[in-house]
């Protein structure tokens, strides 16, 4: 599996100077990046940057006005950039309730990456496991209105935790359909709220996630931290040490 970072980690760097920040990113070793915007960059621009840097581009964070108001911007960036995959952030609970509606959005946008060879997926947090949808978790009832052609999971296993539910468990059970995950360290409190954290600094058995992805067919392990009380790249640094230290690297295609 590859190892990249979800550049909002680094959202006030990538704002203040975007090309300085993909360097740094770059020179901490990680494969591939993922985006969560594209700071003015034209698509020749950025595709030229992320060839100097070596910097693979995973794919993109795509939100529900761009996917309904942009969408040929969208793909025409991600086909110079190279993405392989295109993600849908989180929805609101109006949508999540339309299911059908939603679903049948979802497929269209699905069609039209798929045109040119870029697979789209869904991103959750902690509330597509705590809300139902009829008698089931919402996440279940979601994937199981869409076809694993149309859908992918980029699942965030530490939302999956944070929601008390199993990440190993559903690694397993939506094996094969899930290319990307979101890796990540919490630590919970009593009271109900939490902190992320660097990896292997909080709670998170990430050893045996990192076993279940690979065995899941996992092709990117995607570092991400929400909130960081170090400077961010700190932050990112500290990751990529412990990615190091205990998982080998591989070169993804």
């Amino acid at each position: 599996m590859g190892i990249g970072l979800q550049l909002y980690t680094l959202r006030d760097e990538m704002a203040h100077d975007a090309a300085t920040a993909l360097q740094k990113v770059a020179e901490l070793g990680y494969e591939g990046v993922e985006f969560a915007g594209y700071y003015d960059f034209s698509p020749e621009q950025l595709k030229t940057l992320l060839r100097d840097l070596s910097l693979k581009a995973i794919g993109s964070h795509v939100n529900m006005e761009r996917l309904r108001n942009h969408l040929e911007e969208e793909i025409a960036m991600n086909v110079a950039i190279g993405s392989r995959y295109v993600v849908c952030p989180g929805i609101n609970q109006e949508q999540r309730q339309a299911l059908s509606e939603t679903v049948a959005f979802f497929n269209e946008c699905s069609k039209q990456f798929a045109s040119k060879g870029i697979a789209f997926g869904f991103h959750n947090h902690y509330v597509e496991f705590t809300e139902a949808y009829g008698d089931q978790i919402w996440f279940d009832a979601f994937f199981g209105y869409t076809s694993p052609n149309d859908m992918k999971s980029e699942l965030d296993v530490c939302w999956v935790h944070k929601a008390g539910c199993d990440p190993i468990a559903y690694l397993e059970k939506y094996a094969g359909r899930v290319p990307l995950i979101h890796l990540k360290d919490i630590r919970k409190f009593a009271d109900g709220t939490y902190q992320t954290l660097e990896l292997g600094r909080g709670e998170m058995n990430l050893p045996a996630i990192i076993a279940s992805a690979e065995a899941a067919g996992t092709e990117w392990l995607i570092v991400e931290q929400d909130d960081c009380d170090l400077p961010a790249l700190e932050s990112v640094k500290i990751s990529m040490d412990w990615l190091r230290q205990n998982y080998g690297f591989m070169e993804v295609n």
